[in-house]
């Protein structure tokens, strides 16, 4: 048990017979006769969802250990994505629901780490930078300003890049909020 107050980023605790990870939490301590609270954001790992809460200080919390293991992306079936251990070679399939938005990056071989609690596939994590290549773009134009143009991806997902950014130029892509945020060293391939 875990108390509210100690709840720090990547914790995995049950609260109400439901598992969250605490994605944020921050501690406020009480003054006088009025205890402390600790607000907290939790992504609920069995719907995905994400859900803002405040605690009392001295509430306890199950805290649940997980661990991750490195697998390969292996392919895309329906709406399931398969992993294979590399060490074992045992294959689980992970929905995409639960793989979330990025699973539109994944390619044959990526190594990623993924998240269980008691055995059971509860999360993909994803680098945090990843570098893509742009498919489509209007073409470069090189201005002092700091206007955005609209570019797709070989995935066909579509981001904002700088002007002088030109078709086939790999840019490096923060994959949470899927922003550009630089050209990869190398420029083009």
């Amino acid at each position: 048990m875990v108390s509210a107050s100690q709840l720090r980023p990547g914790m995995v605790v049950r609260y109400e017979n439901q598992t969250y990870r605490v994605v944020a939490a921050e501690y406020h301590p009480g003054q006088g006769k009025m205890g402390g609270v600790t607000h907290a954001r939790l992504k609920n790992l069995s719907t995905g969802t994400f859900w803002e809460h405040s605690f009392r200080s001295e509430l306890k919390l199950e805290e649940v250990a997980s661990d991750q293991r490195a697998m390969d992306f292996l392919y895309r079936d329906g709406d399931h994505c398969y992993f294979m251990d590399p060490e074992t070679y045992e294959q689980i399939a992970i929905p995409e629901s639960m793989v979330g938005p990025q699973a539109v990056f994944l390619l044959p071989e990526m190594r990623l780490n993924i998240d269980q609690i008691e055995g059971e596939p509860v999360g993909v994590q994803f680098p945090e930078m990843m570098e893509v290549r742009i498919a489509e773009t209007a073409p470069p134009i090189h201005q002092q300003d700091s206007t955005w143009k609209p570019a797709r991806l070989e995935n066909s997902v579509e981001i904002m890049v700088p002007q002088f950014i030109k078709t086939g130029d790999v840019v490096r892509l923060d994959l949470a909020n899927l922003k550009y945020v630089d050209r990869a060293k190398g420029g083009t391939k």
